[in-house]
């Protein structure tokens, strides 16, 4: 899977702009603030549906403009794909498939798979589960689009119960609530058990990738759950006992307590618990190797490696870490953000664009 260009119209601090990109590793340099990090995100945009940067659209239309286009081809196996996401001057997206606009966006899911690393991940080790779950649900939403809508219909069902919660009567919940929690013992019980699944796939791969760059004892990734059975009808059966045994402590906290919207994963490294108890250089290495890990996981499973963007992350490496890293892009598309590019770094067919 490759991008082959991409065409940007008043987005962030773009007026007008088209770029090509080759196979292999694409360096794009120059100062700060000049929008590499700007031309990497619309890239993400496209194949996500939306920034990794904000959660407003209208914070990528470029100053004194009233909207905003960013147009991609992508190159896949068999046939190529156009992308179009657009903003208009009322604020309303669209976002068109080889020329046809789509009703929803998990249509948009797969078309273009890629990984996204910068220093700004750093969060998904050293911050709140929330990032962690953000990072296995966005991977998993690329790969497979029926979990891009269990996992949509599982947060709908959360967030309505979570307001009857609020709004009714304990009483009245009891008598209204069993067919709710049904729904949502069943999607949460198939988002547990892809969560798991990918988890324990990566597990091996990230702590092979971990040894290669950093050495040690490599590392350990675990699927942290409140639920003890391993397949769907035994944690189906078990997420409905807890919503019906929890139900009068929810309603005086206002949330429900247990499901896939309260799980998470532990990053462990020589035994040391890498959230807590790890340096800033063990926890940026382990968010680099997760990230890689995550690229043979694609391979893995769709038969594809996706696209590796790679923003502004070698000024985070010493020498050794980073000669290892563009080693490991090889057979990959990487687009690559730098301040300064060296032409003696070790990789294949670099095509190199100052900004």
């Amino acid at each position: 899977m490759e991008v082959k260009s991409v065409v940007l119209k008043n987005f962030r601090n773009y007026e007008s702009r088209r770029v090509e990109f080759s196979s292999g590793l694409n360096v794009i340099y120059g100062e700060n603030a000049l929008g590499k990090t700007n031309l990497l995100e619309s890239i993400y945009l496209c194949g996500v549906g939306k920034s990794p940067r904000t959660n407003k659209d209208k914070d990528m239309i470029k100053m004194g403009t009233s909207g905003f286009s960013v147009s991609l081809t992508v190159q896949k196996q068999f046939r190529k794909h156009t992308v179009d996401y657009r903003l208009n001057d009322k604020g309303e997206k669209r976002i068109l498939i080889d020329g046809g606009s789509i009703a929803r966006i998990g249509e948009l899911m797969g078309v273009l798979n890629v990984v996204y690393f910068s220093p700004d991940e750093l969060k998904m080790v050293k911050e709140s589960p929330q990032e962690r779950r953000r990072f296995m649900d966005i991977s998993l939403c690329q790969q497979n689009k029926l979990y891009f809508y269990t996992l949509s219909k599982y947060n709908k069902l959360l967030q309505n119960r979570n307001k009857l919660i609020k709004e009714k009567s304990l009483e009245y919940l009891r008598d209204i609530l069993e067919v709710w929690d049904t729904q949502l013992a069943e999607t949460g019980a198939r988002v547990v058990l892809a969560r798991k699944a990918f988890i324990n796939t990566i597990n091996p791969i990230a702590n092979a990738i971990h040894q290669n760059i950093a050495g040690g004892d490599g590392l350990a990734l675990k699927y942290e759950t409140s639920l003890s059975s391993e397949n769907f009808e035994d944690i189906k059966a078990e997420l409905l006992e807890k919503f019906r045994s929890n139900l009068a402590r929810e309603k005086d906290l206002g949330y429900t307590l247990n499901g896939p919207h309260r799980e998470d994963f532990s990053i462990s490294s020589e035994g040391i618990e890498l959230r807590t108890f790890g340096s800033q250089g063990q926890q940026r290495t382990a968010s680099l190797v997760i990230k890689l890990a995550e690229l043979e996981y694609f391979k893995k499973e769709t038969g594809e490696k996706p696209v590796l963007i790679l923003d502004d992350v070698l000024s985070e490496l010493d020498d050794k870490r980073r000669e290892k890293l563009l080693v490991s892009t090889r057979g990959t598309q990487t687009l690559l953000s730098c301040t300064e590019y060296r032409e003696s770094e070790p990789a294949n067919l670099i095509k190199a664009g100052k900004v």
